[in-house]
């Protein structure tokens, strides 16, 4: 295994008593390579050999020998297939599977806005047409808070009934709004077919494993700080986000896949804002010595039109009992190590 044994150790005692019912059974997951699908596969296997569960899992992935070579340990583990094709297209793999997992998507922002909104639906159309072939028990959609649109100022944290969208005229909306379009797929793929189908509306998270080169701020500020620094910060604008750590993510997307109610979407993150400026000050301090923090524009200090994308947990806080284990300096800490060793 590439994830720490201590995370690995957290989820499955968090977990365990979901994995119950998935003696023997067959998971099915999409975009079992990228962050979030590391972690899934990681975790299962872990948990089936812990429990001795028998249970095996096809992983769905548009180039499975890359992530192969960099964690080569997979070889070994004979529960774990590969299945090398697109979302889009891929051929239907034979046999009953009693739990699937889309959570391949398509977010290069490179490509146009047109390509990526249908990739994304067409994928999630695929993976359903699937699903209604298997009679599964459970599928779960990873879903977005983008979906929201831009959070209000005046709002501290987005709630599940909230109406708001992204923007329908602007082509950076493409991301959001194919989740949006992915969520209605799953609602009706649910009424029309039977399908068990959960959502899960995923917000900002860090850990080992979280690209660092990529759009996120936390994991370009260890990037910065493992190179010495200066941790670049754009602006001293007011922008808020809050972050779940990857195991207690995992714990948060099994249980839903497991408990979670049919057609009904839970916020999965942390509901305690933390300013960038104030996630930069912490990334710095997990530093010896501290790594010194550059702000690239100060011209927002005096702005009071917050920036806010964190979400209203209490759905899945009051229904299923989760919540926040691990705390954003722990989870900071652990990530820092990570990329250190």
């Amino acid at each position: 295994m590439n994830l720490p044994k201590d995370d690995l150790e957290h989820i499955s005692h968090e977990a365990r008593d979901l994995f119950k019912n998935a003696y023997k059974k067959n998971f099915f997951i999409t975009g079992g390579t990228g962050y979030f699908g590391s972690w899934l596969l990681e975790s299962f296997a872990w948990i089936n050999d812990l429990l001795k569960l028998k249970a095996s899992l096809v992983v769905l992935s548009r180039d499975p020998g890359v992530f192969i070579n960099e964690n080569p340990s997979f070889k070994k583990i004979k529960s774990i297939e590969f299945l090398k094709d697109d979302m889009r297209l891929f051929k239907f793999p034979k046999g009953k599977f009693h739990y699937i997992i889309h959570a391949a998507t398509d977010n290069n922002h490179s490509s146009s806005a047109l390509d990526l909104f249908r990739n994304n639906i067409a994928g999630t159309q695929r993976v359903l047409d699937f699903a209604k072939g298997c009679h599964n028990e459970a599928f779960l959609f990873i879903s977005s808070g983008a979906v929201y649109g831009t959070q209000p100022s005046a709002m501290t944290n987005i709630p599940e009934d909230y109406p708001g969208a992204p923007s329908t005229v602007k082509p950076h909306s493409a991301y959001a709004e194919s989740k949006r379009v992915s969520e209605f797929y799953c609602a009706n793929y649910a009424k029309e077919f039977g399908i068990n189908a959960k959502i899960a509306r995923c917000f900002a998270f860090l850990g080992p494993k979280l690209p660092l080169n990529a759009n996120y701020a936390v994991g370009n500020f260890v990037r910065d700080a493992l190179k010495g620094g200066p941790i670049c910060v754009k602006s001293d604008k007011p922008v808020y986000r809050s972050y779940l750590y990857s195991a207690d993510l995992m714990i948060w997307l099994w249980t839903i896949l497991f408990k979670g109610q049919k057609n009904k979407p839970y916020n999965v993150g942390s509901s305690e804002p933390c300013s960038i400026l104030d996630l930069a000050e912490l990334v710095a301090k997990a530093f010896s010595p501290k790594v010194k923090i550059r702000i690239q524009d100060r011209d927002g200090k005096n702005n009071n039109d917050l920036a806010r994308y964190i979400p209203d947990t209490n759905l899945a806080r009051n229904e299923l009992g989760l919540r926040q284990l691990i705390s954003l300096e722990e989870g900071i800490s652990k990530m820092v190590n990570f990329y250190r060793s």
